[in-house]
């Protein structure tokens, strides 16, 4: 595809399925190009360079989240909408948990995000410094939550492309850490739940237990 065809929202949305496929390890502009059907160089006419890629195809997933309407519903139903709106978003990206950690990121869909959420925490009662810490405290809270889901994703794109040699060393890497789990009673007793037996795993409905007792703790901060 010749460059004067292409255009930057088409190798943007076509970079994005690349690293939602190959994550940040596999995004190249000869890879992109290939699925573009153009040259590599067509691609660098267009984005300059691969940091500036990342850059444009992580603030398009932003705009992804919803926000919600603060007239319309109450500072805790928001929060807990856009944290949770928020997780699925790195869920289904797991490669911007890699990009956060590796690049630093802006943009108009990350801003918007953000600002949201501030008010969000302005309509709870927090003002200033104290609105920026709730807002970092929830983000960060969903980070956390998703680097697991990152970390899978991770390790199945490797066990997809190395051989069943891979996939072996996982498996003696889980027995050899559930042998250790023997020797202490708490970890023995959940050695059958899905939390110790799957990668990365967390027991079921973590991510929501979590949320409501940190929202909780903010709300107390209001109440005092």
């Amino acid at each position: 595809m010749p460059r004067d065809t292409l255009t930057q929202d088409q190798i943007v949305r076509t970079a994005v399925e690349l690293l939602d496929a190959e994550g940040l390890e596999g995004l190249n502009m000869r890879a992109l190009g290939q699925r573009l059907g153009s040259a590599a160089t067509a691609v660098y006419w267009h984005v300059q360079n691969k940091d500036n890629l990342v850059l444009l195809a992580t603030d398009q997933v932003w705009g992804e989240l919803a926000l919600p309407d603060l007239e319309a519903v109450g500072w805790r139903t928001a929060a807990t909408a856009m944290a949770t709106d928020l997780y699925a978003m790195f869920s289904r990206h797991p490669w911007l948990v890699q990009a956060l950690a590796a690049h630093v990121l802006y943009g108009d869909g990350k801003a918007r995000h953000d600002d949201h959420s501030l008010a969000v925490y302005e309509a709870a009662g927090f003002t200033g410094a104290r609105a920026d810490q709730a807002a970092a405290a929830v983000f960060t809270y969903v980070l956390g939550n998703a680097a697991g889901a990152a970390a899978t994703a991770s390790l199945t794109r490797k066990l997809n492309r190395d051989d069943a040699t891979a996939e072996e060393q996982l498996q003696a890497a889980m027995a050899k850490a559930q042998q250790i789990a023997m020797g202490y009673p708490r970890l023995r007793a959940r050695l059958e739940t899905p939390a110790a037996t799957d990668y990365a795993a967390a027991p079921d409905k973590a991510f929501e237990f979590g949320l409501h007792a940190l929202l909780d703790g903010l709300e107390q901060q209001i109440a005092t």
